[in-house]
């Protein structure tokens, strides 16, 4: 797992929990069909036969996130009469690859890497979806979804849970006291810049300090960008090396971050120049909006979580964000992303049964509703969704206008997405002109 997937789940520590089901409010041990004919229990009729079956799910969620996932299958454990076996570690993708290989293979897990997934699938060692699931998975998700849990045509992964990179965050409180009128396209965008800069205060506000980490946070403008400045094909052209990282698009895609972030009139709001951008973490990039010293800041939804407390997050309060403009609305709404792919190492029926619920619309509305959490899911109810960010994420990936993408870092080889992007932004922003910088990742790139 990467560590930007550690991040953006906020987890810490390394926590095995179990799962063990028993009878509806009943201690009497399930017969074959387990306990569906209980009227609590008709949601869970199709799947019969796995009373007394156990199926094991390794995953990188753990601590909390982990409990509420424990609550969300209960039932369906319960019901059914099967008995579910978590574990999460902060090891996930490394130790992923031990168990696999010393033949002691989970029998699901949770992938945040589509790039893992393939990993596995091309290796022979996952098992392709089964008839149900790939049903289920094919009326709940969208194209752009499924296409990263398919490998070689075969669909081996059905999505999971999601976040969504493509928001600025501002004050809705500062903008209604100043009569700013939140922009829906890029030249909006930048005219409101331009409008703010020229009140004396510096429009944007950032940081890419985050440890060994350094520079994921330039990454991901690029990444939002570049769907914006070049559109999908491009961007998964550029994503598989079908184009090089130094081709004149990603120049072009880079300099219109650049006019931005490397723009001194711009940024960088409460902290200082262009360069501070380097040594600002991640966490306190945007903090400076409810300070009045900055107006806006791009990240993801997961930001919600860096407010300081009291900070009121809703959209008339002090912090909120709405969707990284389009360039050209009329080309769609280009939506970058991430999320996790449930991939199974065996095919047992009960394995089969417990992949298919978590592709339902069901299973999702009923983890949605214990909070924390989003799906791309078509089925997912906004109003299962409480936090107010969370519902408007909700609402970009189900728009039909939107065309999503996996955050492309993740799905390049490790020592470019992980290694010489987040370094060659961090130098990008330090000084380095563009060129230099896109050709030297280029040359990174595995041969």
């Amino acid at each position: 797992m990467s560590i930007r997937h550690r991040r953006l789940l906020a987890l810490s520590g390394a926590v095995a929990l179990a799962l063990s089901a028993a009878a509806c409010g009943s201690s009497d041990k399930p017969d074959a069909t387990g306990n569906l004919d209980k009227p609590e229990c008709a949601a869970y009729t199709d799947y019969t036969g796995i009373a007394g079956k156990t199926v094991t799910i390794y995953s990188p969620i753990r601590d909390a996130e982990a409990g509420l996932l424990e609550q969300s299958w209960k039932a369906f454990a319960d019901c059914t009469g099967v008995k579910i076996e978590y574990e999460g570690s902060g090891e996930f993708e490394a130790q992923l690859k031990v168990r696999v290989e010393g033949g002691n293979a989970p029998d699901l897990a949770f992938m945040p890497q589509p790039g893992l997934l393939e990993f596995f699938a091309k290796g022979g060692k996952l098992k392709a979806a089964g008839d149900k699931t790939k049903t289920m998975a094919e009326k709940n998700f969208s194209p752009d979804w499924l296409k990263y849990g398919t490998v070689d045509g075969t669909l081996y992964g059905a999505p999971l849970g999601a976040n969504v990179k493509s928001f600025v965050w501002y004050s809705p409180k500062t903008f209604k006291e100043k009569g700013w009128t939140v922009p829906t396209t890029w030249d909006e965008m930048i005219a409101l810049s331009e409008k703010i800069a020229a009140s004396g205060m510096k429009p944007w506000c950032a940081g890419i300090e985050s440890g060994e980490a350094t520079g994921w946070p330039a990454t991901d403008w690029i990444e939002d960008v570049l769907l914006r400045d070049q559109g999908a094909d491009v961007y998964d052209q550029w994503v598989k090396h079908a184009i090089p990282f130094n081709d004149p698009r990603i120049v072009s895609a880079t300099d219109r971050v650049g006019s931005i972030l490397k723009n001194e009139k711009y940024v960088n709001g409460g902290y200082g120049g262009v360069k501070s951008i380097a040594t600002t973490a991640f966490q306190e990039g945007g903090l400076p909006i409810v300070e009045g010293k900055c107006a806006l800041h791009r990240q993801a939804s997961f930001y919600a979580n860096q407010w300081p407390k009291g900070t009121n997050v809703s959209a008339d309060g002090d912090a909120f964000a709405f969707y990284f403009p389009a360039i050209d609305p009329a080309k769609g709404k280009p939506v970058l992303g991430g999320g996790e792919f449930v991939g199974a190492f065996t095919d047992r029926p009960e394995v089969q049964a417990v992949q298919t619920y978590l592709a339902t619309s069901d299973w999702a509305n009923g983890r949605a509703k214990l909070k924390n959490w989003i799906s791309a899911n078509k089925g997912l109810d906004v109003n299962n969704v409480e936090n107010p960010i969370d519902k408007v994420a909700v609402g970009i990936l189900q728009d039909p206008k939107s065309v999503f993408r996996f955050d492309g870092s993740d799905l390049m080889p490790a020592a470019v997405g992980a290694g010489s992007f987040w370094k060659g932004m961090t130098e990008w922003i330090n000084g380095k002109d563009t060129k230099t910088t896109l050709d030297a990742i280029e040359a990174s790139w595995p041969r």
